[in-house]
């Protein structure tokens, strides 16, 4: 067992390699009054990251989603507001992502609780069940999420039903929700094995209706109609009475986003390229579109994503934000720390190894507004978040090239950019993931 064990004389070895390195002395004493990052940091970063681009969007302000995970909300309509912007010609607009979230939470629970319906059958360990109970009605989401609740919904204008505290802070709500849908799973567990599926029916629908009423009393009772109120860029003042929110977003968006598809890039070996991939048993509207993606090389959503953004559209984009960033600064490079120079540890290894193994995979939505094109190659990208104007250079940030190709994982474009092959292969029946596949993870 000696080989298995951390022995004594192993670690009195390992003690005496540490005191013989004059750095780990100098790392002790900083640590002990510093964050890892704020002493790793590489100053010799910046200089290839600054905020001028070649090809620049001019947007409006960066918005902060809070205390909660709604930030594929929030880069969703950042994207619906410039597009309706453009159409009627004004340079302020904001829309209402409490709006959206309460009906995401109130589409979610109802999921959830029909998940639970369809494994009530299956045994009390069984993974799928498990995994499915184990965060429910997070706040996260996917841009095929997104574009389900504004068909079914339709868009509101911030002012009209703004953020409460609880929809800013939902740590709370979703704990409550969450407990009662997993009660509610055990209790229609056993009456579904007592062969009384019409009594866990009628259980499903007397739950439901208790937590829609929790989330109206935390999120607020939207409006069914509202006047839009507008001043172009020229002055002039426009409104328009009595629209419901699906008048309204028929109006000023239309069907357009049903036309945009989401790109992944999964370089393993189970997702060759090319190919349509959806995650089994995930999304929120029940009757809504499923969640879908085609994978293909980098190289390749480089050359989408700078075709959208040539036409002046931003491009909506999910990556993983642990690695190499700082909140408060606006330059996001995998050379900022340098954790193996200081610790001998790499925090990463190869794309498909770290999706393979659990190290990285998607997880927060934002927008990408610019890039600087050096003989027509990006050398970085203009990024518009949903942390604040106090983060960032007023809440935008720069990634390196080196970044983006590591970190970034979907990107949603508009379908006439692709090729009749991609095309055909995104629309084909997709390749159905299990429903922990890192593909499917859920930007926050």
């Amino acid at each position: 067992m000696d080989e298995k064990s951390l022995t004594p004389s192993k670690v009195t070895m390992i003690r005496r390699h540490y005191e013989e390195d004059a750095k780990n002395a100098i790392l002790r004493h900083a640590l002990s009054r510093h964050a890892v990052t704020s002493i790793l940091y590489e100053p010799a970063s910046l200089p290839g990251v600054n905020m001028c681009y070649s090809l620049d969007l001019k947007t409006m302000p960066a918005l902060n989603q809070k205390s909660s995970g709604r930030c594929w909300i929030y880069a969703g309509l950042n994207l619906v507001r410039e597009i309706i912007a453009r159409k009627i010609g004004i340079k302020k607009l904001e829309l209402s992502t409490n709006y959206l979230a309460l009906f995401d939470k109130i589409e979610k629970s109802n999921y959830a609780l029909e998940n639970a319906l369809y494994y009530a059958n299956r045994e009390k360990d069984d993974r799928e069940l498990k995994f499915f109970l184990a965060s429910p009605i997070g706040d996260g989401g996917q841009w095929d999420m997104l574009v389900n609740l504004i068909e079914k919904y339709g868009l509101v204008p911030m002012e009209l039903f703004p953020d409460t505290y609880q929809s800013s802070n939902t740590h709370e709500t979703d704990w409550i929700v969450t407990s009662y849908i997993r009660n509610f799973a055990a209790k229609a567990w056993r009456l579904v094995h007592e062969g009384k599926e019409e009594e866990a029916r009628k259980l499903k629908e007397e739950t439901m209706e208790k937590i829609y009423f929790l989330f109206l009393n935390a999120f607020g009772v939207p409006p069914e109609r509202f006047d839009f109120e507008y001043e172009t860029e020229r002055g002039a003042y426009h409104r328009e009475a009595g629209l419901a929110p699906l008048e309204f977003k028929e109006k000023y968006l239309g069907s357009s986003l049903r036309d945009y598809v989401s790109l992944i890039n999964s370089p393993t070996e189970d997702k060759p390229f090319g190919k349509s991939y959806t995650i089994d048993r995930l999304g929120n509207v029940i009757e809504g579109r499923i969640v879908r993606h085609l994978n293909v090389e980098m190289g390749r959503m480089k050359e989408l994503i700078l075709a959208q953004l040539k036409d002046k559209t931003p491009v909506w984009f999910g990556s993983d934000v642990s690695f190499y960033r700082d909140r408060n600064a606006y330059a996001w490079d995998d050379r900022a720390i340098d954790y193996e120079g200081a610790f001998g540890l790499s925090v990463e290894g190869s794309k498909a190894d770290m999706l393979d193994f659990s190290a990285s995979a998607m997880n927060h939505a934002m927008l990408i507004v610019g890039v600087n094109l050096v003989e027509g190659e990006p050398t970085k990208w203009k990024i518009e978040n949903s942390w604040g104007t106090d983060n960032g250079q007023q809440g935008y940030y720069a990634m390196s090239k080196s970044w983006f190709d590591k970190f970034v994982y979907q990107a949603v474009v508009h379908k006439k950019y692709l090729s009749s092959a991609e095309l055909k292969a995104y629309e084909g029946e997709p390749i159905v993931l299990k429903p922990w596949d890192p593909m499917g993870t859920l930007a926050y």
